[in-house]
């Protein structure tokens, strides 16, 4: 059933303010500040918006027909966010709230308009507006960040800063992100928890991981726990890094802090391991 919210106010009776003032804290809170304020808002007919690949990819059509019918009663309460690029416009925020006004056949929605944003900022926005809802899938959340690496070439800790999430978060997102697409796939279809992939890709590639696997993509094994049984009835043993590589990933975070060029780091790390050996 739609959810009844309080009487809209008719258009002669509604105020009119400045839209940077009047912009909800809410929505500045789910899109990143400094990039959202200023944007303009206007009604935009919904066939003059592309929309290109976004951060969420799952959609249950029973909560879009839902929300449809919520937005047919009380109206849209959060705008979309789009970005002019020529003659069109682009979604960025929103695709799951354009969706359900399609099929309520709307013609048009308020818009929050941002012009000459770089890939990079609309990344960090479509995300921020993204993560601040429950429903995003981790595989979408994992391959959103992978995205973003891949765009702006930054490393793990710049990527916390930008997106405002932790370190640790960041690096098992990156690890998903790099899963056999089949993988992600069945861990979306049926809701298998993240820690069953990353334990999985850590097993060494042989028969046993190929029959695991197969258990994965059938939907057989879903729960951490399940997996962890499996691995014990066949007694396969995780790998584990041995003393040398220890040390000198040791050595490495120290002089990282030190050296800042690549090359120059990868050049120590040969010395270390060859003083080592």
């Amino acid at each position: 059933m739609a959810k009844e919210f309080s009487a809209r106010v008719s258009k002669r009776e509604r105020k009119v303010t400045d839209i940077t003032a009047g912009i909800d804290d809410k929505i500045l809170k789910a899109n990143d500040q400094k990039l959202l304020r200023g944007a303009q808002l206007a009604n935009i007919a919904l066939d003059t918006i592309v929309v290109r690949e976004q951060v969420r990819t799952k959609f249950n059509d029973e909560s879009l027909r839902e929300l449809g019918e919520n937005i047919k009663v009380n109206g849209l309460i959060q705008p979309l966010v789009i970005h002019r690029e020529g003659n069109k416009f682009v979604l960025i925020c929103g695709e799951r709230r354009f969706r359900a006004m399609t099929l309520i056949d709307m013609k048009e929605a308020p818009c929050f308009i941002l012009e000459n944003k770089s890939k990079e900022e609309l990344m960090a926005i479509q995300f921020s507006e993204n993560q601040a809802r429950e429903d995003l899938h981790y595989i979408d959340q994992a391959d959103s960040i992978y995205g973003y690496q891949k765009l702006t070439g930054t490393s793990e800790r710049k990527i916390t800063a930008a997106l405002g999430i932790s370190k640790s978060e960041v690096h098992r997102c990156l690890m998903i992100a790099k899963l056999p697409k089949d993988i992600k796939e069945a861990a979306k279809n049926f809701n298998i928890e993240k820690y069953v992939l990353l334990e999985w890709d850590e097993l060494p590639q042989n028969e046993f991981k190929d029959e695991i696997k197969g258990k994965i993509l059938s939907g057989d094994i879903t729960k951490r726990v399940q997996l962890s049984k499996i691995i014990s009835q066949l007694k396969i043993e995780k790998p584990k890094k041995n003393s040398q590589d220890a040390s000198v990933e040791k050595l490495m975070k120290v002089l990282k802090t030190q050296i800042k060029d690549p090359k120059l780091q990868a050049k120590a790390k040969a010395l270390m391991a060859e003083l080592i050996n």
